[in-house]
């Protein structure tokens, strides 16, 4: 599991190792991802699949969360990230910040907005507003039409921005174990579709990436 220590940051060898996909960087929201939420399952069976981990994740800190994201990236070159939630505000920041340096791909899922009201909402203003410039690495947004934390038009309005491919689960939820996603196949197979779109874009002649 890669640690979040802004000084002296180390990350512990991962048993999933696999020399021929790009390393998995696990990228969680608020309160982090319990062991039967899907990014949970798939760091346990991913190959080459890591968790960032934060030091809070009660009370994020942009500043804290960015520096240990940067530091994941800096030590997995190419890493494709999977995002959830408060996740996803995350690496749009870091991608401002770096311009999106070593960092592979992008599977953002039910990106939460931070300007909404409620408790939840007051702990992630720090992290407003999330950057909408266009990623410079492949992007797939998933959304759903019933996320408490999301309207489905801010969600398709932030893959927009993004230049992401946006995909509309309908109603699910915030894709989360409350809403019954745990191993989440389906996620599993988008997330086969952006390492393919990856692969091909670092491909010689594979070319710019489509705009959305």
């Amino acid at each position: 599991m890669i640690s979040s220590e802004p000084s002296g940051f180390r990350a512990e060898p991962s048993s999933h190792g696999d020399a021929d996909g790009p390393p998995i960087l696990i990228v969680p929201g608020l309160y982090n991802s319990g062991p039967d939420h899907w990014q949970s399952h798939w760091e346990r069976d991913l190959p080459g699949a890591e968790r960032v981990d934060q030091t809070d994740w009660e009370r994020p800190a942009l500043g804290d969360w960015t520096i240990s994201l940067a530091e994941a990236v800096r030590q997995r070159p190419g890493a494709i990230l999977v995002a959830h939630s408060l996740g996803c505000a995350l690496v749009a920041h870091l991608a401002q910040v770096t311009s999106g340096r070593g960092i592979g791909g992008a599977l953002m899922v039910a990106p939460a907005d931070v300007n909404r009201e409620g408790p939840a909402g007051r702990l992630l203003t720090g992290f407003s507003p999330i950057p909408r410039q266009r990623l410079p690495f492949p992007t797939l947004v998933v959304a759903s039409r019933d996320d408490p934390y999301v309207a489905i038009e801010r969600a398709e309005a932030f893959a927009r921005g993004w230049g992401a491919r946006f995909v509309d689960l309908g109603r699910a939820g915030h894709i989360n174990v409350a809403s019954g996603h745990g191993p989440w196949t389906k996620g599993r197979a988008l997330l086969a579709d952006l390492i393919r779109e990856v692969e091909t874009a670092r491909a010689p002649g594979g070319g710019e990436r489509p705009r959305f």
